[in-house]
């Protein structure tokens, strides 16, 4: 098989990865970090963000659905994963199946585990205050859970990326269903759930965005680094006389006689149609490039009239920086890491 070069990739940075894991585990108090791998690791790549993490010491890490259990095994030695969407009726064979919890979340997953899980652990979620997934706190306490096996009793919080009497509230409750139903573990905290206080660590907490380099709130700032660095490369550069257009729309006339560097990166990239009029830019040594016209679905173009010695082949860093292209596209940094498509080569540093 010929191997080809992509003409993307994203570098990671274990060590930014770790460290804000690290940072993040001491922001826990005494309840044990754990780490959300959904959406493929926030598009990163959740196998090897399990084994830098593992390796690193955590030992709880949490999937979405049964195809991303199943993807991730044979788990690093020690580690417990869990899947935060239940077990289903369609999701059984696997839920035997594979050495991972489900993390029960309606009174109908719970009769079905309790009925085919063979006594097997399980997780379950209680919902005090977001309706999504969840068991509703009196149907929690009615009994509901009885005869389960439960490892680690979660809620989620709604709101604690703002100063909301939300969290408070939640909390509350939260207290209220630990004191009244056994489990060996609690959690509830998320990424900004930590930086709130320890009060919501209890004993597992289970951050997503921060590992990757998000700022869930402004007590994280200067504490979480970067982890995701995208990169495209040159296609072709072309000089564009004063008074013409580039790109769909002549969206961006040369005011002067320029140089544009045509790279190969799009929206089917997942560098999205918004990005264009941000101020969005990429570098090449040391050389700011502004994002110029519309972003095409393979195609983008940069002004690099001052860095003339920019040819087909080099390598632009896209700046991504979490927050800061968050504030200017209008997209979360949930959206602006697990959009980054497929045709990225991921490379890791040592």
């Amino acid at each position: 098989m010929i191997e080809v070069p992509s003409p993307l990739r994203l570098r990671l940075d274990r060590a930014a990865l770790v460290a804000n894991w690290r940072w993040l585990a001491a922001q826990s108090g005494s309840a044990a970090c754990g780490a959300a791998l959904k959406a493929n690791g926030y598009g990163l790549g959740a196998r090897a963000v399990m084994h830098h993490l593992a390796a690193a010491g955590c030992r709880d890490f949490f999937v979405a659905t049964w195809a991303e259990a199943a993807a991730l095994m044979p788990l690093p030695e020690g580690a417990s994963l869990s899947v935060l969407h239940g077990a289903g009726a369609s999701d059984m064979i696997a839920a035997r199946t594979l050495p991972v919890r489900p993390v029960l979340g309606s009174v109908e997953q719970v009769v079905r585990w309790r009925d085919v899980g063979e006594g097997r652990p399980c997780d379950v979620m209680v919902d005090t205050g977001m309706n999504r997934l969840g068991l509703r706190v009196e149907e929690a306490l009615a009994g509901a859970l009885g005869g389960l096996r439960i490892e680690t009793l979660l809620s989620h919080l709604a709101s604690a990326d703002e100063d909301s009497a939300q969290n408070a509230q939640q909390l509350a409750a939260f207290r209220a269903v630990r004191d009244a139903i056994p489990a060996r573990r609690y959690s509830l905290a998320n990424s900004a759930g930590i930086c709130l206080s320890t009060d919501f660590a209890f004993d597992l907490t289970r951050p997503g965005i921060a590992l990757y380099g998000g700022i869930p709130r402004r007590e994280a700032a200067g504490h979480i680094r970067q982890v995701a660095f995208p990169e495209t490369r040159v296609l072709q550069v072309r000089d564009v006389p004063a008074g013409e257009a580039v790109g769909y729309g002549a969206a961006w006339t040369a005011h002067r006689n320029s140089r544009i560097a045509v790279a190969n990166l799009g929206y089917a990239d997942g560098f999205l149609r918004c990005h264009a009029g941000t101020g969005a830019m990429a570098s090449w040594q040391g050389h700011a490039l502004p994002l110029i016209g519309r972003v095409s679905m393979d195609l983008v173009a940069f002004d690099v009239s001052d860095a003339p010695a920019i040819g087909e082949g080099d390598w632009l860093a896209l700046g991504y920086d979490l927050p800061i292209v968050s504030s200017a596209s209008g997209l979360s940094q949930y959206e602006l890491l697990t959009g980054l498509g497929a045709r990225f080569e991921r490379i890791w540093s040592e």
